[in-house]
């Protein structure tokens, strides 16, 4: 019944072309016909809907995508700006997560790519400028998020021009780079490689005269003008601007205190730590050789490094190692294959974790396995232990061996005795003091 109901409305609002007699006859006698009365609301009804919808695209239906000439620019700002208003008022609105607010969130982002085209109109910028020993090279990502070191501000790919320093990372906008006054970080990195190796070296806010280590901004503990905040690392401190809180691990509190909590630092002691650290320039040897009776995971792997430096001569002088480039395994750690004190941040990192251990420990396998089972010609520069002459072959770098520093003489290691010892000196050491006694 409902459904009948519906449709004699609906025939009812329709117009008719071959009833237009009836209507005029109606229209003269000063009455409205059924038929165009429910036309009429039906007509009234859309134009308020459609009135309601040009009201909601207000700004959005006209082209504001074409450039403007000649004395038209300020006119479209005014109309972009009104634009951007209605769009942020429909925003609020529209129902949440609904089709209609995502277009019109879109739309709102063209307006303003295109406003500020307008205001700013866009230059073109080198790909590359040197300043301050960085060289900065332009950025074309458009959608990563990134902060400016310079003002703080985020950097606004879609809309900003930024440039990255291909040393230190340095980022910032096009408009902040004649601004800057921090030289690039690589650069002491390449004359100064060596860390500071005093935990915290504070000096006093007073000794750096309340004023930022690196800007030179006035700066107080109470924030007022602005917060001084101290580099764990160099002990200083500086303003916000400088020191954004960023943490890292500090190498005095590894060294002297086999500690890996990252503690805050400023933006330039960062950078520093982040390209100083696979940078070999520890020797723990000189700098805390007591560090060697606390720590076992170092013993270890200096034990390790000094078996790989035995077989590095074997691999040198084997065309098959060669050829198979086992050396090549340790690449990310050029140090490795040449002294065994020298050690990287990163090293000790991975030694407290237990990463460089099972690493060095797989390599130190492999490359055992070719010497002494793999390679004929390698098998063939094995030693036999001259004072006992039992046993099988020895390897310098094998466990129940030991080298001569001297004659670099192989022997089992319960005969520490060098053969190029004299007779009465080997005599001396191997025998008992009791039949010393008795023979003298």
């Amino acid at each position: 019944m409902a459904y009948d109901e519906k449709l004699a409305s609906f025939r009812q609002a329709r117009l008719n072309p071959f009833d237009r007699g009836e209507e005029e006859d109606g229209a003269e006698d000063g009455k409205i016909p059924p038929r165009l009365e429910a036309k009429s609301e039906l007509y009234c009804s859309e134009a308020r809907t459609h009135g309601s919808e040009r009201t909601m695209d207000l700004g959005l239906a006209e082209d504001h995508f074409s450039r403007p000439v000649g004395s038209l620019a300020a006119c479209d700002v005014e109309h972009l700006e009104q634009a951007i208003e209605e769009c942020k008022r429909l925003i609020l609105e529209l129902p949440e997560h609904s089709e209609r607010q995502k277009d019109t969130v879109v739309k709102l982002i063209r307006l303003r790519l295109k406003l500020q085209e307008l205001k700013e109109p866009e230059e073109e910028e080198p790909n590359l400028r040197v300043l301050l020993e960085h060289r900065f090279s332009k950025e074309k990502s458009k959608s990563v998020k990134q902060t400016c070191d310079k003002c703080s501000a985020i950097i606004w790919g879609l809309i900003q021009t930024w440039y990255t320093c291909t040393g230190c990372y340095y980022r910032c906008h096009s408009k902040c780079m004649n601004l800057i006054n921090k030289p690039c970080v690589r650069s002491k990195v390449s004359h100064q490689s060596e860390y500071q190796l005093s935990i915290c070296p504070e000096i006093g806010l007073d000794r750096q005269d309340y004023r930022c280590a690196e800007c030179r901004t006035p700066v107080s503990l109470r924030g007022v003008p602005s917060e001084a905040r101290q580099c764990d690392y160099t002990g200083q401190y500086y303003c916000s601007t400088c020191h954004w809180n960023d943490t890292a691990i500090v190498p005095a509190r590894v060294i002297h205190n086999w500690e890996f909590e990252p503690r805050k630092v400023c933006r330039s002691s960062m950078r520093y730590l982040a390209l100083m650290m696979s940078r070999p320039v520890l020797k723990l040897k000189e700098i805390n050789p007591l560090l060697f009776n606390f720590v076992e995971e170092l013993v270890e792997i200096r034990k390790l490094r000094q078996d790989v430096l035995l077989m590095k001569p074997y691999f040198i002088t084997c065309k098959e190692a060669m050829e198979a480039r086992l050396l090549f395994q340790l690449h990310e750690r050029q140090h490795f294959v040449e002294n065994d004190d020298m050690y990287s941040l990163q090293d000790l990192i991975e030694v407290a974790s237990g990463r460089l251990s099972c690493s060095l420990t797989e390599i130190h396998t492999t490359f055992a396995k070719h010497i002494k089972l793999d390679c004929e010609r390698c098998q063939a520069k094995g030693f036999v232990c001259e004072l006992c002459k039992e046993g099988d072959i020895l390897y310098p770098f094998d466990s129940h061996t030991s080298v001569c520093h001297d004659c670099s003489a192989v022997f089992h290691s319960d005969m520490k005795v060098c053969l190029h010892m004299s007779r009465a000196e080997i005599v001396t050491m191997t025998t008992p003091p009791r039949a010393r006694d008795v023979r003298e």
